[in-house]
């Protein structure tokens, strides 16, 4: 894939230490939702291969602009994005990534997001929302405080709007919230996933987060009886 030349927009602070980052579309560039770009920014400060970085793609493709989001890490590429001026020249390579919604619409798809693997099931959300489709779709999104939380007050209003989405948040460590939260507490394991899941019993799995808490979901879908093959995952590194 070739590198296609873009620039940054903007920047928005989205969730305690996480921000989101608007860059122009270039023409005629397609994805799907679920879908990821390489973000290439060419600094002096970065070595050469420390310019790019994977980031699943938060919009949907009928947005005009691509957002993309993270949790603002103390690494140097970092570090570079955040002191980046808007308008600044960014590459983008891509789309990739195989993380998208599967095409049987008569199968509910079950979203379980930990942190900032929320940002490929936005995309899906979003585009659904748009299409306004029959799909039943539910999201599962663990956080330690609804502070925490991108994307939160979007993601309960899709859910107000959209008879065919279920939300369900739940904060791990709301006790140490300056937000008062009266929902969900629990971690997600068998006995969260056992009564989500309980009116999706045909659904595709999507667990999205990082690898410790990808791993201990899929044990915990397993022994909720969910099979293998009805079961996909990806893995966020560092974020």
């Amino acid at each position: 894939m070739s590198l296609q030349r873009s620039c940054l927009l903007m920047r928005e602070k989205i969730a305690e230490g996480t921000m989101a980052f608007h860059v122009r579309k270039p023409i005629g560039f397609a994805f799907k939702p679920g879908q990821a770009i390489d973000l290439v920014i060419d600094v002096p400060e970065l070595a050469e291969n420390a310019k790019r970085h994977t980031f699943s793609i938060v919009s949907a493709p009928h947005e005009i602009d691509l957002t993309v989001a993270t949790r603002m890490r103390d690494s140097a590429y970092k570090r570079a994005l955040a002191n980046l001026q808007e308008s600044a020249a960014v590459d983008i390579d891509g789309p990739f990534g195989s993380m998208t919604l599967h095409k049987d619409v008569s199968r509910p798809a079950c979203f379980i997001a930990g942190g900032i693997g929320i940002t490929p099931f936005m995309s899906m959300l979003r585009n659904a929302s748009k299409l306004h489709g029959a799909q039943r779709l539910l999201l599962i999104y663990s956080n330690r405080r609804p502070e925490d939380a991108a994307f939160l007050a979007e993601l309960e209003e899709m859910a107000r709007l959209n008879d065919h989405f279920q939300l369900v948040a739940t904060m791990t460590d709301a006790d140490e919230s300056a937000t008062e939260w009266s929902g969900e507490r629990r971690r997600i394991g068998e006995p969260l996933l056992t009564s989500a899941l309980a009116e999706f019993p045909s659904a595709i799995h999507y667990v999205v987060g990082p690898p410790a808490m990808v791993a201990a979901v899929r044990e915990a879908l397993i022994a909720a009886d969910i099979d293998e093959d009805d079961l996909r995952s990806e893995e966020f590194f560092g974020y």
